[in-house]
């Protein structure tokens, strides 16, 4: 994976959570809504802390079976985040954000996003939505998504686990451990999150998800989505006046009558960018991964182009490790980036639609 550009090293530690007060109807009765989570973050040091996988193994194997790639799945990525490693304290408690996946996907596929905010301070939480994810439990138990329709898991449950999200930062913030197992968290985690500062973003399903936790959840004070459909089930019917970025490719407003009846409800600052080139998976880290993959199976630039679209790799990981950095700094940091003003010589293909 690319190195993140922030001034931190980043630490990361998995969360085994269980929300009781969500039954689990598919898993049957006295079983309450399970979840994998992540929490990315500056680390104090790192070099005594094994470097964590994109995905852990279990879990990888299934998502490339399902994708047709079985061959690569001894050559998983790595990230840049250290297991365990101390969380790096400095006086301040650090900015939060919850992140979102999309259907089918798993909760490691923005990780060059994710590992660039945990560079630059921000303690970033990624949720696995079961039934709908690839994701390995500690007791070894590989959750794979479900496609029978006795497991609908719609935009608005993805964003009730974002909910229950910011009730287990509240617990870190206030020196508790929600991790059912009670294992052991890096040292300095408890206490270290401002859950007075949180923000939400998301890809595809889980960036319309990030759209119904901002509308029933008023703790999240800024809101991106990352080429989501915006189409919620009732109809969006409230306006929202907090910051909302919306980063379009496929679903963009001119096509998708949904996206642009949501933008419609904006009533606080906004942003609708789109980058050429882009294809729905352009702002994610199938733009760091399928060029490797692409020289391994030989692969020329019109197959890699089919995948990921025409926007240059390289300048598609510069995008999404600046835009989102810079969205978030400006509404909950305070730190005005002139990047989001306009059009900017640095990122060409980026385009500020009205």
């Amino acid at each position: 994976m690319p190195e993140p550009t922030g001034p931190h090293p980043v630490g990361t530690v998995q969360l085994h959570l269980v929300d009781r007060s969500r039954p689990d109807d598919i898993a049957g009765p006295g079983h309450f809504r399970e979840l994998m989570a992540t929490v990315w973050y500056p680390a104090r040091d790192v070099q005594r802390y094994p470097v964590a996988p994109w995905m852990p193994t279990g879990a990888l194997q299934a998502f490339l079976a399902d994708a047709g790639f079985s061959d690569l799945a001894p050559l998983g990525p790595f990230s840049a985040g250290h297991v365990g490693a101390p969380v790096r304290r400095s006086g301040r408690r650090l900015p939060v954000v919850v992140y979102s996946h999309g259907a089918r996907s798993h909760q490691g596929d923005h990780t060059v996003m994710v590992q660039e905010l945990a560079s630059h301070g921000y303690a970033v939480v990624t949720v696995a939505h079961q039934y709908d994810t690839y994701a390995e439990f500690p007791d070894g138990r590989i959750a794979v998504p479900r496609r029978d329709r006795q497991a609908p898991i719609r935009p608005g449950d993805f964003a009730a686990d974002l909910r229950f999200i910011l009730d287990c930062v509240e617990q870190l913030a206030g020196g508790r451990n929600p991790d059912v197992d009670h294992r052991q968290l890096p040292a300095g985690l408890l206490g270290s999150l401002d859950p007075r500062r949180m923000g939400a973003f998301g890809w595809s399903k889980g960036g319309t998800a990030t759209a119904c936790a901002m509308l029933a959840d008023e703790r999240i004070r800024a809101g991106l989505s990352l080429d989501g459909p915006m189409e919620m089930n009732p109809p969006l019917a409230e306006d929202l006046d907090r910051p909302f970025m919306m980063m379009s490719a496929e679903f963009t407003r001119a096509t998708h009558p949904a996206a642009a009846a949501f933008w419609s409800h904006l009533r606080g600052w906004r942003l609708n960018i789109q980058a050429q080139g882009a294809v729905h998976i352009s702002y994610g880290d199938n733009e760091a991964l399928f060029p490797q993959v692409a020289k391994l199976f030989g692969w020329n630039e019109q197959q890699l182009q089919d995948v990921i679209g025409t926007l240059d790799p390289d300048q598609a990981v510069k995008i999404q490790q600046a835009y989102p950095l810079a969205f978030f700094d400006e509404h909950l940091r305070h730190r005005r980036r002139h990047l989001l003003d306009g059009p900017s010589s640095a990122f060409p293909a980026v385009a500020f639609l009205p």
